[in-house]
């Protein structure tokens, strides 16, 4: 998906939130925004907006010298997570499909996302999801190719939406590799915050040794690249993740709430809207 010009204004603020978060003063603040401004006045339209959010952040870090401002954050995020985890736990155990309800709890966590200047209710929006309908609903292929695979690549988004993916992991009846950062870049999971996640205890954790949002594959390690190519069935959470693979094919399955009107359009969907999606 290309970047579109109303991402400007959701580059600019997420710069300023990042170096707000630690502590930067007036002038850092203003020397981050000047080099955004430099690197928007210069970006192809052609390129996916992580391509030009990993350089923004990149500045972001440079400036105010810290290698991953979202930390506290990500714990808070995955600490909040795991309260709710025995409850999560509870709905797929009572539900009668569980299947169903692990796919709807994991796109309910896609709301922890620090990209966006947004307000929630952790709980609330897991019962939201829940009575909310599909805008776009591939659940019939996604079981389909669920049934067909061996092995299954599970692209991660961010830290404490990882205790939602592994309450959807716990009822895959495949082995699942989880793909989690090389590096931090926003509220990205990292190996560190899957392992905070529990993630570890149901599934391998490999690293697409990226440290850029999304998955952008020519960023990624070549041994990443090879597991992605070879896997038959690819789940990517997250809005990031549908930016940088939404034209990689039909082995891929999105899961992931629409929060930006860009790529509600690009979706063809309103925003707000919950989406299982097949490429």
């Amino acid at each position: 998906m290309r970047t579109f010009l109303d991402c400007y204004p959701c580059f600019l603020r997420q710069a300023l939130d990042a170096a707000r978060m630690v502590g930067a003063d007036d002038d850092q603040q203003k020397t981050i925004l000047d080099c955004v401004l430099e690197v928007l006045r210069q970006i192809n339209l052609s390129s996916t907006p992580p391509e030009i959010g990993d350089q923004v952040h990149r500045i972001v870090r440079q400036e105010v010298g810290n290698s991953d401002p979202y930390q506290e954050a990500k714990e808070a995020s995955t600490c909040q997570a795991l309260a709710l985890y025995p409850w999560l736990k509870e709905l797929v155990r009572k539900a009668d499909d569980p299947l169903d309800v692990a796919v709807q709890l994991s796109i309910a966590g896609n709301i922890i996302d620090l990209a966006l200047d947004q307000r929630y209710e952790l709980r609330d929006e897991v019962g939201r999801v829940l009575a909310q309908p599909f805008a776009v609903d591939d659940r019939r292929a996604f079981r389909e190719a669920l049934a067909r695979t061996d092995r299954v690549l599970y692209l991660a988004d961010n830290a404490g939406e990882t205790v939602f993916d592994r309450v959807l992991i716990e009822v895959l009846d495949v082995p699942v590799l989880y793909a989690v950062k090389g590096g931090p870049i926003l509220n990205d999971a990292t190996r560190e915050d899957a392992l905070a996640a529990g993630v570890d205890q149901v599934a391998e954790i490999v690293s697409s040794g990226s440290d850029a949002p999304g998955t952008i594959l020519d960023r990624c390690s070549e041994g990443f690249r090879q597991l992605y190519d070879e896997a038959e069935m690819v789940i990517a959470k997250g809005q990031a993740n549908y930016e940088t693979l939404s034209e990689a094919g039909p082995k891929v399955f999105f899961l992931l709430q629409v929060k930006c009107p860009v790529i509600a359009r690009d979706v063809g969907v309103p925003v707000g809207s919950i989406v299982p999606k097949q490429g």
